[in-house]
């Protein structure tokens, strides 16, 4: 059994990201495009049956580009949305730094929320939650494998801490998490096992052959 994790393509800069309704870039749909081609043309290696998404807006147009390509339906969940950082969120950067000066997301204290938002305690919480329970499911065969989970960095961070057992906090060590990037969790004999860690070589096709 595999799941595929993938961040959403390339979205607007000079605001705050979080729980943004703000959606990707041209860049990024044709990132997404990509993305789903490639995964059409390795769904040899992938087999991917079952497509689960944020519903937030730059995750769900990546979602539904592969989607088309994988010819798959998408079951969109806030369960995998990235933190909230409530008033924050698409609020443009000079205007975020005048309200509220000084709030990021590695200068909260752990059970310290956004204004209106989560704390990094909650949203650690509600993220093992959606893994653990995505696991679950797969593992009583309530959801058919493979899935591809498109989500967010700071989604696919935690995830990386989880199958590490290794303590998280909004203050450690950031694993890397490209637009459009692959991290392969497999179930081996060990366990569930990072095999693949952020590839992008989808993005290396040319535009005509994406398409």
């Amino acid at each position: 059994m595999k799941i595929i994790l993938a961040r959403h393509g390339e979205d607007e800069s000079g605001y705050r990201g979080g729980w943004s309704p703000r959606g990707l870039t041209a860049d990024g749909i044709l990132q997404s495009r990509k993305l789903g081609a490639y995964l059409a043309r390795h769904q040899a290696v992938f087999n991917i049956n079952t497509i689960v998404s944020s519903d937030l807006q730059r995750a769900m147009e990546t979602a539904r580009e592969a989607a088309a390509e994988l010819k798959l339906p998408v079951i969109y969940s806030s369960a995998w949305r990235e933190m909230n950082n409530g008033l924050l969120a698409g609020m443009p950067n000079p205007e975020a730094e005048r309200r509220f000066p000084g709030v990021y997301f590695n200068t909260l204290r752990m059970d310290e929320p956004f204004p209106e938002g989560e704390s990094p305690q909650q949203f650690y919480a509600r993220i093992r939650g959606a893994f653990e329970h995505l696991l679950s499911r797969l593992e009583q065969a309530e959801l058919e494998a493979n899935v591809l989970v498109v989500t967010h960095g700071g989604v696919i961070n935690v995830i990386y801490y989880l199958l590490s057992r290794l303590d998280w906090t909004n203050k450690a060590p950031f694993h890397s998490a490209g637009s459009t990037g692959l991290h392969i969790v497999e179930r081996t004999e060990e366990g569930w096992t990072i095999t693949g860690r952020n590839e992008t070589s989808h993005l290396a096709v040319e535009e005509d052959s994406a398409v």
